[in-house]
């Protein structure tokens, strides 16, 4: 599964909810899809979409299955929303949030580790990996990007020397 966005809001007296997203396509839900809404940390519920509107860029109108009040709709807010990957794979060949899973692997030092989440800070996507026990966030930028092989299972980067070194030390104090 991968983290798509976030439940911000209730929309309307009909349970309706605001699921702001990080999706680069207006279009991209579907009527009986299936969210899955972190209830509690690794507590992955799914609801089924009734109807999807894009309210923006970034963010949709959703009426989920069995969320039919204000009240409902209320306990979902600030809530996490994931998806199947194949869900994104027919509108995003190319966004990083299909590289969650993913080996990262360094031209010089081998294999960093699985990505085990992505995120978007303004326009720049960051992977979170655990190296040495410490938590990493590595820029995703096409300058150090060499190759992305989603079939098996790995992301090549060049990293610019020391990076990693400076992260992890500055990190240790």
């Amino acid at each position: 599964m991968v983290r798509i966005g976030k439940i911000v809001a209730t929309h309307g007296l009909q349970g309706a909810l605001v699921l702001s997203h990080i999706v680069e396509d207006d279009n991209w839900l579907k009527k009986d899809d299936a969210l899955f809404v972190e209830i509690r940390k690794g507590s992955n519920i799914p609801y089924f979409v009734l109807s999807a509107k894009a309210a923006n860029d970034d963010e949709q109108i959703v009426q989920l299955e069995d969320v039919t009040t204000v009240e409902d709709a209320k306990k979902l807010v600030g809530k996490q929303v994931y998806v199947n990957e194949d869900v994104l794979k027919t509108v995003a060949k190319d966004t990083p949030l299909l590289w969650i899973g993913l080996n990262m692997v360094d031209k010089q030092k081998g294999s960093l580790g699985a990505i085990e989440d992505v995120m978007q800070a303004g326009p720049q996507w960051l992977a979170k990996l655990t190296i040495e026990g410490k938590e990493v966030l590595v820029p995703l930028v096409d300058d150090f990007i060499v190759d992305v092989n989603v079939k098996n299972k790995f992301v090549r980067v060049d990293l610019p020397e020391g990076l990693l070194e400076v992260y992890l030390d500055n990190k240790a104090k």
